[in-house]
């Protein structure tokens, strides 16, 4: 039976957050294959809760937690926790996104420069015997607008990045005020209409968030643009999207999330690949990854150490 200072881990993360939490003396019970109905059944027995993104904890789910001092998020967005209802039973929720912004930041540069300078494409032909010079002239960052939404611990570190390019950066985000700094300037969303060449999101998916690319967002733009979506695949509808780069509004996309993804973002919903995705697999002007923008090895150590850190502090131990 847990103890009353135990810590249900649903998902595996890091080993250095169970060091730190039992250097404290706390308990970590690793149950990585437990249902829903058995972590309701269980969750009275326990403080606290680490997850990533195996399952959604509901109302339902939480409600159960009569004892729970928080909930610990192993990343930045906390779209699978019903937030609002867990601070309403005094619950804290926690997360990390100090821990993967560089990775974040350095993958969305990365990405970008794939696409410019057509290194996929460069690469499999030559891989193929194909030595095309012509055909794989690319396109210089130096002298572009990059236009960001979102302008948190991801958008920034990738601002950060970005300077060195000879590039102007300009952010936007709704919910920050008097934020211009080094790296790039604040700007409101008619500007970026007005003179992004790049477009990246850097958002979390809530309701507000759903869908906001769209085609009218799209066709809002001067000039014909390039996407970078690194944040949650929702953000962006797919069919639009294609829409647009088949006028030719949008030039290439490089996308590390899809709205297909299934809610634990370790695979995709092989029931649900509709024409405009495979579109996009069809397509040299667009640049995959799955879902890896924030999972670097170092990043994983220190979301760890970040969530160690903050559990600590809610628990008076630090």
């Amino acid at each position: 039976m847990p103890t009353t200072i135990s810590i249900l881990f649903i998902d595996s993360v890091h080993p250095l957050l169970q060091k730190e939490l039992e250097a404290a003396g706390l308990v970590c019970d690793l149950q990585y294959e437990w249902d829903k109905a058995i972590i309701e059944k269980e969750l009275p027995n326990y403080i606290g809760v680490v997850i990533r993104s195996r399952i959604k904890l509901d109302k339902e789910i939480i409600s159960k937690g009569t004892n729970l001092k928080f909930i610990a998020r192993a990343g930045a967005g906390m779209e699978n926790i019903d937030v609002h209802y867990a601070h309403s039973m005094g619950i804290h929720c926690l997360h990390a996104p100090e821990g993967n912004r560089d990775a974040v930041g350095e993958h969305a540069l990365g990405m970008l420069l794939c696409l410019f300078n057509n290194i996929l494409r460069a690469d499999n032909e030559v891989r193929h015997g194909k030595w095309i010079r012509e055909g794989n002239r690319g396109v210089e960052l130096q002298g572009k607008t990059v236009g960001i939404i979102g302008y948190g611990n991801m958008g920034s570190a990738f601002a950060q990045r970005l300077k060195g390019f000879g590039v102007s950066v300009l952010a936007y985000d709704k919910y920050k005020k008097g934020f211009s700094d080094e790296y790039a300037k604040e700007a409101t969303l008619e500007q970026l209409f007005e003179k992004a060449d790049v477009l990246s999101l850097h958002i979390p998916l809530t309701e507000e968030t759903h869908y906001m690319i769209d085609k009218s967002f799209l066709e809002k733009f001067r000039k014909n643009i390039y996407l970078i979506n690194t944040a949650r695949g929702k953000v962006v509808k797919t069919d639009d999207l294609v829409q647009m780069m088949k006028s030719g509004k949008v030039i290439g996309a490089c996308l590390d999330v899809l709205e297909y993804e299934k809610i634990s973002f370790e695979d995709i919903d092989q029931s649900k690949l509709p024409e405009a995705f495979q579109y996009l697999i069809k397509s040299d002007r667009v640049v995959f990854t799955p879902h890896i923008a924030g999972w670097t090895h170092e990043s994983n150590e220190k979301i760890a150490a970040i969530l160690a850190e903050k559990i600590l502090t809610v628990l008076g131990l630090k």
